[in-house]
């Protein structure tokens, strides 16, 4: 993990704090997987969070949620990985669009000023979403990302941010995955290489 961030990385003006599944259907009280919220709370991921949303905004910075959802009927969006295919096993109305379990933690937004891009399919963000879109027309060039979760939705993502031109910062202590050991490794044998690992504090101490 690098000891110093480059501020000139993260100005406010061109960066974007982006949340990565941040809801009550996958880290809060609807969770089909209970682990990767009980991580992210041991770890004091949720408060890092809700500290560096605070910052962004109290900066300027674009604050993006990426949140995912399902149709509550009718045809699958596409169950062609086998999370999907056990999540559309999984009675009720888990992450449905519009449902409870679908919004963004209320610790954390939306606030008046926040970005909800909420995907219908897939694993990552940026695939066929407006992500992209919305973001170029922020005028952003760099995004840190948190959220859940390491094992696929954090990695996917920095990959496909990096493949579309952005530079990415992660905030080593505001994500997650299960189990713990697996987490760390993604961090240290993969991310390192692809975004600029960084600490919440950091990342605030950068905006002030």
């Amino acid at each position: 993990m690098s000891r110093t961030l480059d501020p000139d990385l993260v100005r406010p003006a061109d960066t974007a704090v982006l949340t990565m599944e941040l809801q009550r259907g996958i880290v809060g009280p609807e969770s089909l997987v209970p682990d990767l919220g009980d991580q992210l709370r041991a770890a004091g991921g949720i408060d890092a969070v809700a500290r560096l949303l605070k910052a962004a905004r109290a900066a300027g910075v674009a604050v993006v949620h990426a949140t995912v959802a399902h149709r509550p009927g009718g045809r699958p969006a596409g169950a062609n990985a086998p999370i999907l295919r056990r999540a559309e096993a999984v009675p009720g109305a888990n992450l449905h669009i519009g449902s409870v379990s679908a919004q963004v933690l209320a610790e954390l937004g939306p606030e008046p000023g926040d970005v909800v891009v909420e995907r219908h399919h897939g694993v990552t963000p940026f695939t066929a979403t407006e992500l992209d879109a919305t973001l170029r027309g922020l005028g952003i060039r760099t995004v840190v990302l948190v959220g859940v979760s390491l094992n696929m939705g954090i990695l996917g993502a920095s990959v496909e941010a990096i493949g579309l031109g952005y530079n990415v910062v992660v905030p080593a202590d505001a994500v997650a995955g299960s189990p713990p050991d697996y987490a760390a490794d993604v961090l240290r044998y993969s991310l390192r290489h692809l975004a600029w690992l960084s600490t919440v504090d950091e990342v605030v101490a950068a905006w002030t």
